[in-house]
């Protein structure tokens, strides 16, 4: 045990987390050269093509030092904020992480975030500044950042660059002299704790674990603790690049198991696996349930795929565990599912994935969050979408999820996002510079404001320089209203909104204007409206297509052309009682980009 290390990597979304993973497998020739490419551990297709880490992976590095065999379990850890559970699950099972910092861009705040989830769980922090090959490099400025960000000193801080592979070899140094080893003992019952799970169609669900206590065995009878569900263990492993079958896996050791589970429901990530003949007393604590932030409807285009996107949802949550959903029903689409994400690109991840992986067309509706409506009987109704929402003569009072959010960013677009913040209801309770070219503002903001289009604003806003995190601080009280859609008095529900009162005229007059031109021409007059209760708020015509009734009348009395027009104008009239609205679907989508 005391040759093994637990460690993972942590930084910024593009400082070069995979790529140092890379460059720490090929320096160890834990893959060879032919299996050897760019971002090897990011196996979707859409890793490689966004560039970005989705999910966290594990992988087993031998390394001989000094005549002495060492086993480095390293996992790979996404950098994006909406991705920061898989994060969290990554941390549980190391002892020590490398924090890494780009030297052309400095501390963001997802650095911060995620060096804080670091410390919460004691692990020991090895900095590492990477890029000090390029042109824009300023190391003395971000060494100095990182002295002042976790009190180390000087010569603690590792430079490297991991495309070119310069100082890797000292962060393996680092790593082990560093990092303290795995403790646990060997001869106590079995305490392993799960950070994940994958599906395979021939083998059914791959269990990812890290053994605190004790050791499994092939042919082990295992127990879950919090199902309480008992299993034979078929095969036990390590991870390498693929899985490599062992007889035991031992304490202090990240491994997979294979026990023929084919029901997404039976495994929960942060269990805690122990033998059925000598179990341990008590579960691993610690470890929290996902909280999605922001919900959105998921619905097939033909209403008949619909049990065919039931199955692809639930393989779908085995490979992300941060996806929740269940079922819903909305008279404009049919049967769906309510989902709920942890922010708008695992919304998007999740929709593109659906259409790559399963074929899956689906629609979305608009996103939101959830609020809690107290009605005047004092019951607790979560509010999930806007057809949840009781009747406002019952409820009391509706409160919003509020969030505390960091930006870090350079002086001289402080105003532009203050500007921002404050137009998405937002307050500001503090302004701190971290250095003189580096400023971090910290906002209270309604977490409904930034789920539409808030990143990419604060993107444009500061030319890219700005990173943005947030956590959520609870509740407050807050007026909010349904606002209805309404297509000659006809509900659209799937485009209903929970928005706040102050927000509600503005939303709605664009929201009608946007539909008046998306939606199709009919032979009759379209009216749109948006509505607060029986409350206009925006209306928009579409005017009639007009067809030309009299143009066989070529001369006569006028009464001939007059009974024409009577006729068309009687027709209009019942066309317009029976006729119905068809809703393209771009008029979905249409109101998540209502601000372009």
């Amino acid at each position: 045990m005391k040759n093994i290390r637990n460690f993972c990597i942590i930084a910024h979304i593009d400082h070069g987390k995979s790529t140092l993973a890379d460059r720490l497998l090929e320096i160890t020739h834990t893959i060879s050269e032919r299996e050897m490419q760019a971002q090897v551990l990011d196996d979707m297709d859409l890793e490689r093509e966004k560039g970005i880490t989705i999910k966290s992976h594990a992988i087993q590095i031998n390394y001989r030092r000094g005549g002495t065999d060492y086993v480095l379990n390293l996992i790979d850890t996404p950098g994006h904020v909406d991705f920061s559970y898989e994060v969290s699950r990554a941390l549980a099972a190391c002892e020590g992480a490398l924090l890494l910092v780009d030297a052309t861009q400095g501390i963001q705040a997802q650095t911060i975030s995620n060096l804080y989830l670091a410390i919460d769980n004691n692990l020991e922090i090895i900095p590492v500044i990477n890029k000090i090959d390029m042109d824009g490099a300023m190391v003395p400025e971000v060494k100095d950042q990182i002295i002042e960000l976790i009190g180390c000193k000087e010569e603690d801080i590792l430079l490297a660059s991991a495309k070119t592979g310069l100082g890797v070899q000292d962060i393996l140094e680092a790593i082990i002299n560093r990092i303290p080893a795995p403790k646990g003992d060997p001869q106590a019952p079995l305490q392993a704790l799960i950070f994940d799970s994958v599906f395979n169609s021939f083998r059914g669900i791959i269990v990812y674990f890290r053994i605190l206590q004790g050791s499994l065995k092939k042919g082990d009878l295992i127990k879950f603790i919090s199902t309480e569900a008992e299993y034979e263990a078929d095969e036990v492993g390590i991870l390498k690049l693929s899985m490599e079958p062992k007889g035991e896996v031992k304490t202090g050791d990240v491994g997979y198991v294979i026990t023929g589970i084919k029901n997404a429901k039976e495994v929960k990530v942060g269990d805690t696996i122990t033998l059925v003949s000598n179990p341990c007393t008590e579960g691993i604590r610690g470890f929290e349930e996902v909280k999605p932030m922001v919900f959105a409807g998921i619905f097939p285009v033909n209403t008949d795929d619909f049990e065919e996107l039931r199955e692809c949802m639930d393989k779908l949550q085995l490979n992300d565990a941060s996806l929740t959903y269940e079922l819903e029903t909305s008279q404009a689409l049919g049967f769906g599912f309510r989902c709920g994400f942890l922010g708008m690109l695992h919304m998007e991840i999740i929709q593109e994935r659906l259409e790559r992986e399963f074929n899956q067309t689906v629609i979305t509706t608009v996103p939101n969050v959830s609020f809690i409506a107290y009605t005047t009987r004092d019951e607790k109704v979560i509010v999930n979408n806007p057809t949840e929402m009781p009747d406002p003569s019952r409820i009391e009072r509706i409160e919003e999820p509020f969030i505390n959010a960091q930006i870090i960013t350079k002086p001289e677009y402080i105003g532009n996002i203050i500007t921002l913040c404050l137009g998405k209801r937002g307050t500001l309770l503090n302004q701190t510079y971290l250095t003189t070219s580096r400023v971090e503002l910290t906002f209270e903001l309604p977490l409904t404001e930034i789920v539409f289009d808030f990143y990419d604003k604060l993107k444009s806003q500061t030319r890219g320089y700005a990173s943005f995190d947030y956590h959520q601080i609870g509740n407050r009280d807050s007026d909010i209203v349904k606002m209805d859609i309404l297509l000659n008095g006809d509900r659209v529900d799937a485009l209903s909104a929970l928005i706040h009162r102050g927000r509600a005229h503005e939303f709605g007059r664009k929201l009608c204007e946007k539909l008046k031109e998306l939606l199709p021409r009919q032979q009759f007059q379209i009216a749109i409206q948006a509505a607060i209760g029986a409350k206009v708020v925006a209306r928009e015509n579409i005017s009639a297509m007009r067809k030309d009734v009299t143009a066989k009348c070529y001369g006569g009395d006028i009464s001939r052309k007059r009974k024409l027009l009577e006729k068309q104008k009687e027709g209009k009239k019942r066309m317009r009682q029976i006729g119905n609205v068809e809703v393209p679907q771009e008029a979905f989508l249409a109101v998540l980009k209502l601000d372009e």
